[in-house]
């Protein structure tokens, strides 16, 4: 009998052992895929995209916190979306992005495929002004970067769909002179519940992470 459980042991082990390596493997093809990618596709973002420190910052900040229920506000063709992809490839999780142009959200479709992480993208071809208030969430992770006047609104019909210890980013902050951006950054800060940052780097991104309520 003895010996029967540690033959079960040492099988169960190496079944363990062998998924470990193949996801290592798998996830190793996949960085290799999507590096190639945004490598040959450096310097071509210029549509309303992110530059590419903001995506990696994006990357490190899903990675750090092991986000795994992301909602990206304005997709564009879809740099900023595969930065979030890929860090979720490695947490678990998915994307949902929205953007409203039809010819924009046909070219981050396939920008997706292409780097080989369409499983992770729910790529919604919707108006944000309505669909971020319909979705049910909950959220861990969300990047506001769509109609800069509407930021304030985004962040509040997120706001209860966030979780405690979620971080909400919001893209072009160092473009304080527009009302819309004023405003939201004022409204965040004042919140005693957020603790919020702004990193100058790239276009200038908000980090604003969700507390306990006292």
């Amino acid at each position: 009998m003895r010996t029967c459980k540690n033959l079960l042991l040492i099988t169960l082990a190496v079944l363990f052992l062998f998924a470990v390596l193949s996801a290592k493997e798998n996830n190793q093809t996949l960085d290799t895929k999507v590096q190639a990618f945004l490598d040959s596709h450096a310097g071509e973002w210029h549509d309303m995209n992110v530059p590419a420190s903001d995506g990696k910052l994006l990357f490190d900040l899903i990675i750090k916190g092991n986000y795994t229920r992301a909602l990206e506000i304005g997709t564009s063709t879809g740099h900023s979306g595969i930065w979030i992809a890929w860090a979720l490839s490695k947490t678990g999780g998915k994307l949902i992005t929205i953007d409203i142009d039809e010819r924009r959200h046909k070219i981050a479709l396939e920008n997706f495929d292409k780097a080989g992480l369409s499983e992770y993208v729910d790529a919604r071809l919707a108006d944000a002004h309505e669909l971020v208030k319909e979705l049910e969430g909950p959220f861990d992770f969300v990047f506001s970067d769509a109609d800069k006047g509407w930021y304030k609104q985004y962040f509040i019909d997120v706001d209860p769909k966030l979780i405690v210890g979620g971080c909400f980013t919001a893209h072009n902050i160092s473009m304080r002179r527009m009302g819309g951006i004023r405003e939201f950054i004022d409204y965040v800060k004042s919140l005693p519940n957020y603790e919020t940052t702004v990193d100058n780097r790239g276009g200038g991104m908000s980090i604003s992470y969700k507390k306990a309520e006292k």
